[in-house]
């Protein structure tokens, strides 16, 4: 039944859409609190040949392919020394990663999540990371504050894209970058780019990185099959099985489909 109910989130009108989400969210942080759980992305991994392996601190090697996504993804531009935001920040593993390795002057992650914030404010203390509670479509800052904008595997969720987007160009910077990635059904791409077009942001890069993505949820599944079977109760391992988009999901097979694309997106205000 919650298998179900998680695909039917991904077809719901935008209120409903972003309620249940949300409950969804709430309902995992608090369900499961352990720190080992960092990172709630589907992983990248390089296809290109003589691309050097990503160096990782030791106590970072059993989340690379998680951290691969985000160094994908926050690199399109230097970070160092500059204001960082990432819009939806989940469990506060991407945005520690990026204030500790890319070093930005103050990175700031904000989700619609109560407790997701609360858990990324426990397991992260660093002296440039800041989390606070926010609503992606009405993002609590002045106008024109960061140098960054990034948003990894988030949108998704929310309930209209379009506001989104305006309000990541009205707290840019003239000249800062958003650097996007998510997947979407094929039927939404064309709707997608339509949004990025009326944005007021100029786009200079998008690549579609499906094989990277599967690529990534093949080599991790067995170890996420045993994290679902080992934390998880039986009525919840159908649910976690599709959000993890683990191998004979239907998730999974819509990426081997084509059905659902991975995209990556960056641009400049």
């Amino acid at each position: 039944m919650l298998t179900k109910i998680f695909l039917f989130l991904l077809e719901l009108s935008p209120v409903v859409k972003r309620t249940l989400w949300r409950w969804w969210y709430q309902f995992l942080a608090n369900y499961y609190q352990q720190p080992d759980w960092r990172f709630m992305n589907y992983g990248f991994v390089p296809l290109e040949p003589n691309v050097s392996e990503l160096k990782l601190a030791e106590e970072d090697e059993n989340d690379r392919y998680f951290i691969q996504l985000y160094h994908y993804v926050a690199t399109a531009v230097d970070l160092k020394g500059k204001q960082v935001l990432e819009v939806g920040s989940g469990r506060g593993g991407g945005a520690a990663y990026v204030a500790r390795s890319l070093k930005p002057d103050r990175m700031t992650g904000i989700d619609f999540s109560d407790n997701n914030i609360q858990l990324s404010r426990k397991n992260y203390q660093l002296p440039n990371l800041f989390f606070q509670q926010g609503n992606a479509e009405f993002l609590p800052f002045d106008d024109e504050v960061f140098d960054i904008v990034l948003n990894v595997e988030s949108s998704h969720c929310y309930g209209s894209m379009e506001d989104f987007v305006k309000e990541v160009n009205r707290v840019l910077k003239p000249g800062g970058i958003f650097s996007w990635a998510d997947f979407r059904s094929v039927d939404e791409v064309v709707a997608l780019q339509q949004i990025f077009e009326h944005s007021g942001l100029k786009q200079i890069k998008v690549n579609e990185i499906t094989p990277n993505v599967l690529r990534a949820l093949e080599l991790m599944d067995e170890s996420r099959q045993n994290f679902i079977q080992t934390n998880s109760p039986p009525f919840l391992k159908g649910a976690l099985q599709e959000f993890a988009a683990v191998k004979d999901s239907k998730v999974y097979e819509s990426f081997q489909t084509s059905e659902i694309l991975y995209l990556s997106y960056v641009f400049e205000k």
